[in-house]
């Protein structure tokens, strides 16, 4: 119920079919229970459905700081999303990318500026600085920035004041936050370029169950989900018994690098398919589509009609988290843009409409505050 919601963590569709009190916040992973029967077509499968801080609130704080975590829970995110990659003594950091030139001020460092390199990362070459060449205290030096400072330029004011943060950090804040806010804050960790990382000996699965077990976020209903646009660490996670729920992330184009590194053919449309979503059920509990493979833009700028993939999903019991909803036009339809500047504001509440309209169980937005007005006005006319 709109200002009355309990968190049950997401996976409320997955794990129990009897309902929790709202005495209860905590979340039931998939693989605690049997799975529920699928939802029925243009319906969510999930019944508490989810806001995701996509790397915090990144829409008014420089991505990936404890202060964009911290308003995204505020704002009334169900869960936060810190992507993970390695540093060079093995601690897993916040950052969207291991290339941090673009998120943190390490160009302008001139005691670094030996570090610049040129890597191929899962194929691609980029030229910058990495995680993987800072040792923790070195990369707790730098400060982050906000990455797209043309869009967002309210929040280069932002600029320097936050360090890069650990996962236990993370951890730590969404266990303060649940206590202060007295409702559970889940983390949804992203696992970045894990073949890339298990190249160079700094593996990321490990040290993350390690920090989950510290963090005590580990078991059955614990507010968390694993997601990767890799698959073959969600297969092995699986293998080795994790008991957080684990997502596939998609993408409307190109393959799974693990899957390109092994020589396999498949891409993500395939994976896409409904026999791909089959074969992903095996091993996770949810997929994160790039939200054009639910609802495609048409030629006239306009939003199309959804496509069979959420209720593809739905009917092997697949979670559907689409990525990424954002407010400004830039990132809109253009028959939901306003004004003539790519960073005003458009008809962000209409695209969120369509695509709770559609049977998502939950989205990803740089915009938390957004999500939740768009989600309760949504649940709000399911009860007229």
């Amino acid at each position: 119920m709109p200002g009355a919601r309990r968190l049950r963590a997401t996976v409320a569709a997955v794990a129990v079919a009897v309902p929790l009190t709202l005495a209860v916040p905590a979340a039931a992973p998939a693989s605690a229970a049997p799975r529920p029967p699928a939802a029925q077509p243009g319906t969510a499968l999930a019944e508490d459905l989810l806001v995701v801080g996509h790397r915090g609130a990144s829409g008014y704080r420089p991505e990936h700081t404890l202060a964009a975590y911290e308003l995204a829970a505020r704002m009334g995110a169900d869960y936060i999303e810190p992507d993970v990659v390695s540093t060079k003594d093995g601690v897993l950091v916040a950052r969207h990318e291991n290339e941090i030139s673009g998120t943190t001020d390490v160009s302008r460092r001139p005691e670094f500026a030996a570090r610049r390199t040129t890597k191929v990362i899962d194929g691609i070459p980029f030229t910058g600085w990495f995680t993987e060449d800072f040792t923790l205290a070195e990369l707790r030096t730098l400060r982050a920035v906000e990455r797209l400072p043309a869009v967002r330029e309210e929040n280069t004011l932002y600029d320097g004041l936050y360090q890069v943060p650990t996962l236990d950090e993370v951890l730590a804040l969404r266990a303060e936050l649940s206590k202060e806010l007295r409702r559970e804050i889940g983390v949804y960790v992203e696992t970045k370029h894990p073949t890339y990382f298990d190249g160079i000996g700094l593996s990321l699965e490990e040290p993350l169950l390690a920090d989950l077990g510290e963090a005590r976020v580990h078991k059955h209903h614990s507010p968390v989900f694993i997601q990767s646009f890799e698959t073959t660490n969600l297969r092995e996670l699986r293998r080795t018994g994790v008991r957080v729920p684990l997502v596939q992330l998609l993408s409307g184009a190109g393959a799974p690098y693990d899957l390109v590194a092994a020589g396999d053919p498949r891409t993500y449309a395939d994976l896409a398919s409904a026999d791909g979503l089959r074969e992903i059920a095996t091993y996770a509990q949810g997929v994160g589509p790039e939200k054009n493979q639910v609802i495609p833009r048409l030629p006239d700028g306009t939003l199309g009609a959804p496509t069979r993939f959420v209720d593809d999903a739905h009917a092997v019991r697949l979670l559907v988290h689409p990525y990424t909803f954002r407010n400004e036009n830039a990132f809109l339809p253009p028959a939901l843009q306003e004004g003539v500047a790519p960073d005003d504001y458009g008809r962000a509440l209409a695209e969120h409409q369509a695509f709770w309209d559609a049977g998502i169980d939950g989205m990803f937005t740089d915009n938390p505050d957004t999500g939740v007005v768009s989600r309760d006005l949504f649940e709000a006319s399911q009860q007229q």
